[in-house]
């Protein structure tokens, strides 16, 4: 049954409105895949017009990146990455909470799909690194950046390169659907890189 909505005014977007289009549009790619969703669908299950959406997202990737947002991190800017003292247990309760993300069937074919459109258009492309990668790397980088001022990581480590030697095992193993993606899996990922990237005992 299409959602009850109020009415937009101009280019400015009504909070309700927007959610329901971006919980709208979650569920439809999950259910239907990236290739199968279109505007029309959306508009339709979410009880508003299509240039509703038009007016506020350009095209269903720009539409399909801000509902993978809304539902992996809500509103407002990612949160800092923990720091509880112990690098290696904050590290790791950050990629057990993402392959518990990526376990989940929804998220996981929405996201599988969002990813084949990043890689297919450079616009959406670039909106997913400034909006989403830049950020979160920047997190990872700050929590890293004090396990070097407290001497828990070499201080000569180039920390983009810490970055992916920590995190990008797990989203190869999620892409390619290979390879351990359990907590112990990812623990043993966490404690390998650590293990090259600490300073001198």
């Amino acid at each position: 049954m299409p959602n009850a909505l109020q009415p937009s005014t101009g280019r400015r977007r009504n909070p309700a409105t927007r959610a329901a289009i971006l919980a709208t549009t979650f569920e439809v790619v999950a259910e239907l895949g990236y290739a199968r969703l279109t505007i029309e669908k959306v508009a339709a299950r979410a009880g508003v017009g299509k240039q509703t959406i038009y007016r506020w997202w350009p095209n269903k990737g720009a539409l399909v990146l801000d509902a993978v947002l809304e539902r992996s991190l809500g509103p407002g800017e990612p949160a800092d990455l923990p720091d509880t003292g112990d690098l290696e247990a904050d590290l790791t309760a950050v990629l057990v909470a993402t392959v518990e993300e990526f376990a989940d069937p929804a998220f996981d074919r929405a996201l599988r799909g969002l990813t084949a459109a990043i890689i297919e258009d450079p616009a959406l492309s670039q909106d997913y690194r400034e909006r989403l990668d830049e950020p979160m790397r920047e997190l990872k980088r700050r929590r890293l950046r004090r396990a070097q001022m407290i001497g828990d990581l070499d201080p000569d480590v180039d920390l983009d390169l810490a970055v992916d030697l920590i995190f990008a095992p797990v989203t190869r193993r999620w892409t390619e659907r290979s390879g351990d993606l359990t907590p112990d899996g990812v623990r043993a990922i966490v404690r390998h890189a650590l293990r090259g990237l600490s300073g001198p005992a």
